[in-house]
């Protein structure tokens, strides 16, 4: 692997660049590095968090206790690392999350916009919306929100030109070329389409947030429009 660029990120963090695009093979690369040094697990290392191009790496007390030059250290151990590492060939083996959506009416004021300006049915954007599988991104905007790559081309829908000032927590939505859940309530400019009754964050759970990046992610309609 030869395309990526490295710097450093605050005192104690690293931007590892492989790209500027959102695109479904570059992420899966992102993943895969990821997964490897997680797996390799260097003694520098205090967290990783995946983008959709990127990898930020943080390091722990540990390394500037026993390095002059932490962030050098690990520099270096990545070099050795990206220079040898053949990525893109990483088998998906990511768990798939089944999210139970109710589309349309209150809980999806958007749908009819959406279907409009794509010149479908509401129950044809449903059935679309539902036949992909989706994978989590990265996580950001808020604690626990997925961007999801996979949505259907003749779903992408603009932005709204107001945002709105009160989302409801659950509410899945399209915000250009992708969909994503909103974990709390929040202001949120994304078309709203349906929600769902599942806990998305929770932080007093184990794993705060029920979706991770790298997950896969079906929506599942439990009623009509």
């Amino acid at each position: 692997m030869r395309h990526w660029q490295l710097q450093r990120l605050g005192e104690d963090g690293l931007l590892l660049q492989l790209g500027t695009s959102i695109d479904a093979a570059l992420n899966t690369q992102v993943h895969a590095l990821n997964t490897q040094i997680q797996a390799q697990r260097p003694a520098w290392l205090r967290d990783s968090v995946p983008g959709y191009s990127s990898l930020a790496l943080f390091l722990n007390e540990q390394a500037f206790a026993h390095s002059q030059d932490p962030l050098q250290t690990a520099e270096t151990w990545l070099h050795h690392l990206l220079q040898a590492a053949p990525l893109g060939t990483a088998r998906n083996t990511s768990r798939c999350v089944e999210i139970p959506v109710h589309y349309g009416g209150e809980a999806g004021p958007d749908l009819a916009f959406v279907a409009e300006r794509a010149r479908l049915s509401s129950e044809e954007v449903i059935h679309l919306h539902c036949s992909a599988e989706y994978r989590v991104a990265m996580l950001g905007f808020s604690p626990g929100f997925p961007y999801l790559l996979g949505l259907d081309p003749r779903l992408t829908t603009p932005r709204r030109s107001t945002p709105r000032t009160l989302v409801p927590a659950g509410s899945i939505a399209i915000g250009g070329a992708q969909t994503g859940l909103y974990p709390q309530a929040s202001p949120g400019g994304w078309n709203l389409i349906g929600r769902t009754a599942l806990a998305l964050f929770d932080p007093q759970r184990a794993a705060p947030s029920l979706l991770a990046p790298g997950d896969r992610v079906r929506f599942i309609a439990i009623n009509g429009t």
